[in-house]
């Protein structure tokens, strides 16, 4: 049956609403996702690694790597089978109702919205400042704005933007292990801090264990490629191609920069810095520090980006569920971008990025995503009953069990005083879901 081709308020055919424009190549979807998962985060964590692990930095990423791994298999499993903006939010209503759909879908949302609005932060903070000093709101404004335009112009436009500063960033890291190489072969540094796990608080397996912690923020990012899948061309073959690579090539680059940066430089002074990759250079020495504020100016645009694309999508995949306002649906009809989830999304970061710091809104970020992924890998498990759907990946069915136990381990070592701040924003998810069930109710009666 045709449905009918009737007027909406954006000026596009009601039929063609939801139908965003498949533009993802598989090149471009790798790119995308290696340059999320490739942000601000490997630039100033390893030193807070090193405090807890001991000089044996590499074996957390590692770990980090290996648990993503886990939940990114049933991510691609459920991309595949149901390719379609919303992500999170789709797979767990289909896999247990609406209501713990609304509570998914809005934890990633909220994750998405705080990550932006740390990163217009951080975007304003030391980095910025080697250059010039400006006001935080003045920065967070025009940053923000210039996303926003970048991300209505269209998905091939962010992604192709992507693709250059993803370069730059995997530049800066591997100019990191040049120089490490550099600092051996003229016989500096310390390679037997290689080896040492553990620090005088903590022993060698709860020092790995809270600095996996740690080095698992770095690898987050991946789960934000799912709300584009509907854009991608060919999802069935592309999606795990370009998940898995790109999350193996983020986990060398990272692996190969703990070794370099515990190797170089002695485990106490990457523990007191902020900036440890700089560090490195100091050590090195023949390259300007600026150079790395530069970079990782571009690793923070980049992360802003990508994260206000999957929280756009992630807003209007919601609404057209039915999950939140149905004026987040509308798109530039030319454009085919989701113009009002956009509008709505970077507004809702500014506000937060001028009543929040970094290191507060880190910490919520990722405890919020540790319950997105608890409930996805689940929701593998209960949709293999669905046998309707497509030809799609499959993971072995013992890939999302370990990831939703890696979870709950990892969630156990997150700070109290972060689950009261995480708390509070799932009560709000728990009760708006609430209004929107009783909504949803009146609407069918």
């Amino acid at each position: 049956m045709t449905t009918p081709s009737t007027s909406t308020t954006d000026g596009s055919p009601q039929g063609e609403t939801s139908a965003l424009k498949k533009a993802l190549t598989t090149p471009l979807l790798y790119f995308f996702i290696l340059g999320d998962v490739l942000g601000a985060g490997v630039y100033v964590l390893v030193g807070q690694i090193a405090a807890e692990s001991g000089g044996a930095v590499w074996v957390p990423l590692l770990l980090a790597l290996l648990l993503s791994l886990l939940t990114a298999a049933s991510y691609a499993e459920l991309a595949t089978k149901y390719p379609r903006a919303g992500g999170a939010s789709h797979y767990t209503t289909l896999a247990y109702g609406p209501f713990t759909g609304f509570l998914a879908g809005f934890c990633m949302l909220a994750a998405g919205i705080v990550s932006v609005a740390a990163l217009a932060r951080g975007f304003a903070g030391d980095y910025l400042t080697a250059f010039v000093s400006l006001p935080v709101v003045v920065v967070a404004a025009v940053f923000l704005c210039a996303l926003a335009l970048l991300n209505a112009r269209g998905i091939s436009e962010s992604t192709r933007a992507n693709v250059a500063a993803t370069v730059i960033e995997v530049g800066g890291l591997l100019l990191i292990v040049g120089l490490g190489a550099w600092l051996f072969l003229r016989g500096d540094g310390d390679p037997g801090r290689l080896v040492r796990l553990g620090t005088a608080d903590k022993g060698a397996a709860a020092g790995v264990l809270g600095a996996t912690v740690l080095a698992y923020y770095s690898f987050v990012g991946f789960e934000t490629s799912v709300n584009v899948a509907e854009e991608t061309r060919d999802p069935r073959r592309s999606y795990p191609r370009a998940l898995f690579g790109a999350l193996v090539t983020a986990g060398a680059v990272y692996v190969l920069v703990g070794i370099v940066a515990s190797a170089a430089v002695p485990t106490a002074t990457l523990a007191r810095s902020s900036g440890p990759l700089l560090e490195v250079v100091k050590e090195a020495g023949g390259v300007p520090p600026k150079l790395f504020s530069a970079v990782a100016l571009v690793a923070v645009a980049n992360g802003a980006l990508l994260t206000g694309i999957m929280s756009s999508r992630l807003a209007y995949g919601m609404a057209r569920d039915g999950l939140l306002p149905r004026f987040l649906t509308r798109v530039l009809p030319r454009r085919r971008t989701p113009w009002a989830s956009i509008a709505a999304t970077t507004a809702l970061s500014f506000l937060l990025a001028l009543t929040g710091d970094v290191a507060t809104l880190a910490s919520t970020l990722v405890l919020l995503l540790l319950v997105v992924f608890f409930l996805v890998n689940t929701a593998v498990l209960v949709l293999r009953r669905d046998r309707s759907a497509r030809p799609h990946f499959r993971a072995h069915t013992a890939v999302p069990v370990l990831g939703a136990i890696s979870c709950v381990v990892l969630a156990t070592r997150v700070e109290a005083a972060v689950w009261t701040r995480g708390l509070i924003v799932i009560a709000v998810g728990v009760a708006l879901g609430a209004v929107a069930a009783v909504n949803r109710r009146r609407a069918a009666s």
